[in-house]
């Protein structure tokens, strides 16, 4: 067996004396898309604060690519290759979309290859290359998020509920683009609450609810046996 690019081992974490993590046990395999699906106040949010060191977790373990990375900064994170897409499009609105891009090559990555990788999965971004980054559509806006994110040529992606306030069309269209950017051997783990979408591009699946991890397995197995728990809200 390989090693995972990432697990999480019995992981807990609160707010307060509200315990939001109970207990987490996940595992995604080297170069897969796993989905994490599950209603709001599952924890899914609080698990990827936790995996991209922006919370601290009271008791477990986490390994990212087979190192052991249990309270490690997210600058140490991101050089491990942990990149994370945060809920809500983390972009400069005052800035163009070539500007946004171009500061990340303040990471040590030419501009040209950032802007490069960047039209080359989102050609609308070219098009929007001087349009300011806050004056674009929903959909455009995670574009620019993904594309940045894509920059620091990631070991380990994080989308946190890619989909949030999208039409389905868009998140059809984004969900192609996270299928395109796997195949290029980029692991991502995809945190949704609505299932299908996520689904139709995901190798594996797990459900969370009430902080747990409670199935895992391939996605038509999931949807078939936990579609009452993942398909409660939208699908």
């Amino acid at each position: 067996m390989s090693i995972p690019m990432l697990e999480v081992i019995d992981l807990r974490a609160a707010y307060g004396r509200i315990e939001v993590l109970r207990g987490v046990d996940l595992s995604v395999p080297k170069g897969a898309v796993m989905a994490l699906l599950g209603p709001n106040g599952a924890g899914k949010s609080t698990l990827v604060k936790v995996i991209s060191g922006q919370k601290k977790q009271t008791s477990g373990d986490i390994h990212l690519g087979g190192v052991h990375v249990r309270g490690a900064e997210t600058e140490d994170l991101a050089r491990l290759g942990l990149c994370t897409v945060p809920e809500g499009r983390s972009v400069f609105p005052n800035l163009t979309v070539a500007e946004n891009l171009t500061l990340m090559s303040y990471a040590g990555v030419p501009a040209e290859a950032v802007l490069e990788t960047a039209f080359a999965y989102f050609p609308r971004l070219l098009e929007r290359r001087n349009q300011l980054a806050g004056t674009m559509s929903g959909g455009e806006q995670q574009m620019l998020a993904m594309s940045r994110a894509l920059a620091s040529d990631p070991a380990l992606l994080l989308l946190d509920e890619l989909s949030m306030g999208l039409a389905p069309l868009i998140v059809e269209e984004l969900y192609e683009t996270v299928g395109r950017i796997a195949e290029s051997g980029v692991t991502i783990l995809c945190i949704e609450q609505f299932a299908r979408t996520a689904l139709k591009i995901a190798d594996y699946a797990a459900v969370m609810t009430g902080g747990r991890v409670v199935a895992t397995g391939e996605p038509g197995e999931i949807l078939e046996t936990m579609s009452d728990v993942i398909l409660g809200g939208a699908a």
